[in-house]
């Protein structure tokens, strides 16, 4: 499995990005796939999930009305459309899929089969 994400880069804030995540390896219709950030000096936190069948989508409490995930099964990619972005979304933003990762009971879960990309870099400026 591999999970390519693209689009971080550096913002104002007020702003918007749109990350890229392509996969591959895998039936990508299988999992529910996601994102997750890590800000320096923080844990990683769960940002977004949406479902196998693009049928349900998850956010975060502090992202949502801002940011918007999808998927596009012909490309093997999703997305996560940022808007109004603020300098606290400062972070590396990894996409992660697998059998284990979702959203259960509140919280984004993971396991260890699941697989993670390198991240992107996202900046948002003052």
């Amino acid at each position: 499995v591999q999970l390519q994400a693209s689009g971080g880069g550096l913002v104002q804030a007020g702003g918007s990005l749109r990350l890229s995540c392509a996969a591959s390896g895998f039936t990508f219709d299988d999992y529910a796939i996601g994102w997750f950030r890590q800000a320096p000096g923080k844990e990683r936190e769960g940002v977004s999930c949406i479902s196998s069948k693009a049928g349900s989508e998850r956010y975060a409490d502090f992202v949502k009305g801002r940011f918007t995930i999808s998927r596009d099964t012909a490309k093997n990619t999703v997305y996560l459309e940022m808007n109004g972005l603020e300098p606290e979304d400062t972070a590396v933003y990894y996409c992660v899929t697998g059998p284990t990762f979702g959203y259960y009971r509140g919280s984004f879960v993971y396991g260890n089969n699941d697989a993670w990309g390198r991240g992107t870099q996202v900046t948002v400026s003052s």
